[in-house]
């Protein structure tokens, strides 16, 4: 697998690269994901951004961004802070 991957509308991240984005192993990115601790979205561009996505993930208090084509080629990756998002729920 190469580091993104295009799977019909969706992309697939590979483990390896989402560990060395947030400093972590690979085993403790695919346990951030089964307990829900790595979150995602995935955002289509449109007008001058169209054939481009940012998928971004969320865990620890820190961002990863990736930008890609159509075919999952890394046009860009930025890392940031992030606020933790509040587990609690409304009343």
């Amino acid at each position: 697998m190469t580091q993104v991957e295009r799977d019909g509308s969706d992309f697939v991240v590979s483990a390896t690269l989402l560990a060395q984005a947030f400093k972590v192993t690979e085993d403790r990115i695919r346990q951030a994901m089964r307990d829900g601790s790595l979150t995602s979205i995935c955002e289509a561009g449109v007008d001058a951004d169209a054939g481009r996505w940012r998928l971004t993930f969320r865990h620890a208090g820190r961002a990863c961004r990736f930008t890609v084509d159509e075919a999952g080629t890394i046009l860009s990756t930025s890392r940031f802070p992030v606020q933790a998002r509040s587990s609690v729920t409304p009343d």
